[in-house]
């Protein structure tokens, strides 16, 4: 019986010390980062554990104050200097980084300390509506203003370039020709929600 419950803790130990930490960066309302958040939070493998942004008025902040996610400000300044930002992660042992929503270039200097360990969503099927300046509403005009039969997701690593890294996953979802822009942001928006989570956790349990 001691010998089990030994075991028993040995294994608790081990799973608490084995779970990978996430760190969020989000810039704007944050519901795909709230999802991620939640859906780790029933996980065993992974906890998000710090959730950064550039704005100081990013709904994002309160959801992970709601949830109990420890949050960062980081003005412009701040991301170009690196350094500050780059002492957090490594100070809260962050293992793996998510963009959800989030509309600043990361620098170099994150990406060589993680190298292929930070992924974006974006909101198009890439390389189609990707670059500088396509995000959200302005994505889904595009796609609409094209007379796309399809649109969907695209999880990708990030490197240099806007929405150029390598591709790891898409998921696809119809475009009707009576479908307004908004109509095609809740499609894709069903799509982020249902596929995002997994594909973090694929990744990491690889890694």
């Amino acid at each position: 019986m001691h010998c089990f419950a030994h075991f028993s803790l040995f294994c608790a130990l081990k799973s608490r010390v084995m779970k990978k930490n996430i760190a969020i960066f989000a810039s704007g309302s944050g519901s795909n980062a709230e999802n991620i958040i939640r859906y780790f939070q029933k996980s065993g493998s992974a906890q998000v554990s710090l959730v950064l942004s550039n704005k100081s008025d990013a709904y994002v902040l309160e959801r992970a104050h709601r949830l109990g996610v420890p949050c960062n400000v980081f003005p412009k300044e701040d991301w170009i200097a690196r350094d500050e930002i780059l002492a957090v992660l490594q100070e809260a042992r962050i293992d793996f980084i998510v963009l959800a929503g989030f509309l600043f270039r990361v620098p170099d200097l994150l990406l060589h300390a993680y190298p292929y360990k930070i992924i974006n969503i974006h909101p198009a099927l890439l390389p189609k509506y990707g670059g500088k300046g396509m995000y959200g509403d302005r994505v889904h005009q595009a796609v609409v203003a094209a007379g796309e039969k399809e649109s969907g997701i695209t999880i990708h690593y990030i490197n240099e370039h806007y929405d150029e890294g390598d591709i790891i996953f898409q998921a696809t979802c119809a475009v009707l020709p009576t479908d307004s822009p908004d109509d095609v942001a809740k499609k894709v928006h069903a799509l982020e929600y249902e596929h995002f989570p997994l594909v973090i956790e694929k990744l990491l349990n690889e890694k």
